[in-house]
């Protein structure tokens, strides 16, 4: 059963006002997924105050980076049920993670943040992290 509407949308909102574009169903992960072109990052919002905690604002740091992704979309753990397992497809080979974090290129995860990546860590630690990878995987010259 999905958790109260009420009791994610400030969770929600925090990741919105970033500028990702939330995604709740299947057919709207299909949508962005499908034949996503360029760099994405899906961020797997989540209710757990230890990691989710940090992994919002560590997403926000990050996003203030000079290079980032092309696109960011979200979907919710335990609310929006339908779309988080259609996400997960896409990146199958990863164990299913609240919070979690995939970086897409050309439609192939070329960096995956892990709950256990998150947990105990600052969320600079994290945006850190993140920077690097977007560094990495993002700018003009990949």
């Amino acid at each position: 059963m999905p958790y109260n509407p009420a009791l994610v949308a400030p969770m929600r909102a925090e990741v919105t006002r970033l500028g990702a574009k939330e995604l709740t169903s299947a057919a709207e992960v299909d949508a962005a997924l499908g034949d996503q072109r360029g760099s994405m990052l899906v961020f797997i919002n989540s209710v757990c105050g230890c990691a989710a905690g940090n992994a919002r604002p560590a997403l926000g740091l990050a996003l203030k980076h000079s290079v980032v992704p092309q696109q960011v979309v979200t979907v919710f753990a335990g609310q929006d049920l339908e779309a988080v397992a259609r996400a997960r497809q896409y990146f199958a080979e990863y164990q299913p993670s609240s919070p979690s974090m995939a970086l897409l290129r050309d439609g192939e995860v070329v960096h995956f943040v892990h709950r256990h990546q998150i947990e105990g860590r600052s969320p600079q630690a994290i945006a850190g992290d993140l920077t690097a990878a977007f560094d990495k995987f993002c700018g003009a010259a990949v």
